[in-house]
């Protein structure tokens, strides 16, 4: 009786592996799943390990070169099953060097030297290192194999040059430098792929592991160092006025100039030491980044963030006095924080700290953004709502943002909608939405451009890249949404977060934890948006009256289970609305017949996908 049982339970478990998994998998995201590691529930699985740094990193800014040099000390921990027999160092900026690989022509301004590694020591014994070969990943034979579940020690000196045209890092000015990826780190290793050594390209996002970091920054005089992480010692970089005003800042709703531009210029603002050493503190977090300058002004304020447990986050900005948006930029921040943690995702600011940086990126980093500068207000604060909610995806969720894109971008897409919604009103969240990340994609005729979104965001280029990262894999987040309705979709999208939070999700991971926090198998729906080649397209094939109602047959040409609604005029021009979620392609994604009441006949009826904007509006109305 015994065995029959457990011959019952192990039948059960094989059904429900393959029911559950009727997704497609790549066979080392398979494996990952059959040995425990991650759960067909969504959850990590009972085997599921994460390797982590505890980096302590001393940073010096030379600010006549525009260069930085640093030490730093690494203790790196094995949490895998595996023997490592090397370790991959990465560094980013390595994309500056002339070999590098980079998807289009860049100016000899971009291009530069790249790192250069005076002292390489893993447990005390020194490498011959030679980074002048180095790539933005290289791979260092370890001289003794590094054991599951052990530690090694990584000691470095290094310095490179700040690039003079600045993108996501360089030079913003001669005496502005915003540093980011500016540290030789270890990479990811994970359980799906082993270690990650995809090299670095100007297109391609990041993907780190779950660090604790110490950063010192040492600057010259005059110099303010903004960063990642709690400023530890304001007493012992700023003048006292300016440290108590700092201090006031991070209980006040209203916003408080920290530093002028003439007190800036007039050396008022840090204690007039030729170097200052600034020293900042962040666990368990994806990366830090700093910036530097001795002539942006500083505004600063908070916000409250968990009502529950009395905690605000500071809110900070730095950017040159003639940036007209900028002086908006610390309110725009503070009102993304609230929404965000309040509204969608509905989950409070994890971290204590949110700096906007002028520069010239658009681009998140961990507590921080580096935002270009607009004549246009409306736009400059989408663009920082955008940056700001990447601090759910990747930051609080250890996205793969190099394999997929989507997991982030679509994320952020969708939040910067939906704040818009509230900020703007829903009819011009709707015409922005559909003019600056859905047209160009639905009027690409290049059917190349209709890959599948789970397609790895190495392996598409050009509008291919762009369409799914944020258009499409929005539109599906959107969908969902709207096929669950609002309560049932957050709490579904909390669990996938509850199970994620500093952790490595892939996608298989987010529709495995939506179908079980919904309740709903879903895979019918992953399967149409994530797996396939499908559009948006839609057309009314026909229309008949029929007892006090109409029978509409809808054609999905494009494929995608979108939302629409129906609108249906009557011959005395009334109009009857009637909204059909995603569900409605759950049996037949291809045709549907759907039915409205009216007790006026009808002259017509027209589908309106609202922002799921269809290829072919012309056949999506039809005369009775």
């Amino acid at each position: 009786m015994r065995r029959i049982c457990l011959l019952c339970i192990l039948i059960a478990l094989s059904n429900s592996f393959i029911n559950a998994q009727d997704l497609y998998m790549p066979r080392n995201i398979k494996n990952a799943y059959t040995e425990g590691i991650r759960s067909l529930t969504g959850a990590p699985g009972s085997n599921y390990w994460q390797n982590k740094g505890v980096y302590d990193i001393s940073i010096t800014v030379h600010a006549d070169t525009r260069s930085i040099s640093g030490t730093e000390k690494i203790v790196y921990s094995n949490n895998s099953p595996d023997t490592l027999k090397s370790l991959a160092i990465r560094f980013v900026n390595n994309i500056h060097k002339p070999q590098a690989p980079r998807s289009g022509f860049h100016s000899n301004d971009f291009l530069d030297s790249g790192l250069h590694i005076s002292s390489f020591k893993i447990n005390g014994t020194v490498y011959d290192i030679n980074s002048d070969n180095w790539s933005t990943i290289n791979a260092v034979r370890l001289k003794s194999s590094m054991r599951p579940h052990s530690n090694a020690t990584l000691e470095i000196e290094w310095s490179y040059p700040l690039s003079k045209q600045s993108g996501r890092e360089g030079q913003i000015d001669s005496t502005t430098f915003y540093c980011a990826y500016s540290y030789p780190r270890v990479s990811v290793y994970d359980d799906y792929n082993g270690w990650d050594m995809i090299p670095h390209t100007d297109r391609q996002e990041f993907y780190n592991d779950f660090n604790d970091y110490t950063l010192n920054v040492t600057a010259p005089k005059n110099f303010v160092v903004w960063a990642t992480g709690d400023l530890l010692n304001p007493s012992e970089v700023l003048q006292p006025a300016i440290a108590q005003r700092l201090k006031a800042s991070y209980t006040s709703d209203s916003v408080i100039q920290i530093a002028s531009f003439d007190e800036m210029r007039e050396g008022k603002i840090t204690l007039q030491n030729d170097w200052n050493t600034w020293k900042f503190k962040a666990d368990h977090i994806t990366d830090v980044c700093f910036a530097a300058s001795k002539n942006y002004v500083w505004d600063a304020a908070s916000v409250m963030v968990d009502a529950k447990n009395n905690r605000r986050a500071s809110v900070q900005s730095a950017y040159n006095d003639t940036a007209k948006d900028f002086h908006s930029y610390t309110k725009f921040a503070q009102h993304a924080l609230s929404f965000f943690s309040t509204q969608w995702p509905g989950v409070p600011y994890p971290f204590s700290k949110m700096t906007s940086f002028q520069g010239y990126a658009d681009m998140e980093y961990p507590m921080m953004i580096n935002d270009g500068t607009t004549n246009n207000l409306h736009f400059a604060q989408l663009v920082a709502d955008h940056e700001i909610a990447h601090t759910y995806f990747p930051f609080y969720m250890g996205i793969n943002e190099t394999r997929y894109a989507f997991m982030d971008e679509g994320w952020a897409t969708t939040f910067e909608y939906l704040i818009g919604i509230e900020e703007n009103g829903k009819a011009a969240a709707d015409m922005v939405y559909k003019a600056f990340r859905i047209r160009r994609y639905i009027n690409d005729p290049s059917t190349e451009e209709d890959q599948p979104i789970i397609s790895m965001s190495t392996q598409v280029s050009g509008a291919g890249y762009g369409n799914n990262s944020y258009g499409k894999a929005s539109l599906s987040y959107l969908a969902v949404k709207d096929l669950l309705g609002d309560d049932l979709f957050k709490k579904a999208l909390h669990h996938y977060m509850d199970n994620w939070n500093g952790k490595h999700p892939i996608p298989w991971d987010y529709f495995y934890s939506m179908n079980t926090g919904s309740g709903q198998n879903l895979n019918w729906f992953w399967n149409n948006w994530f797996f396939s080649n499908n559009y948006i397209d839609l057309k009314v094939e026909n229309a008949q009256p029929k007892n006090n109602k109409t029978v509409i047959t809808i054609q999905n040409v494009g494929g995608f289970a979108i939302p629409f609604d129906i609108i249906a005029t009557t011959k005395d021009g009334k109009q009857i609305t009637q909204h059909f979620t995603p569900a409605v392609w759950s049996k037949n994604e291809k045709n549907i017949t759907v039915t409205i009441d009216n007790k006026t006949a009808v002259s017509s009826v027209k589908l309106d996908g609202g922002i799921f904007m269809d290829a072919t509006p012309g056949d999506n109305e039809y005369k009775l």
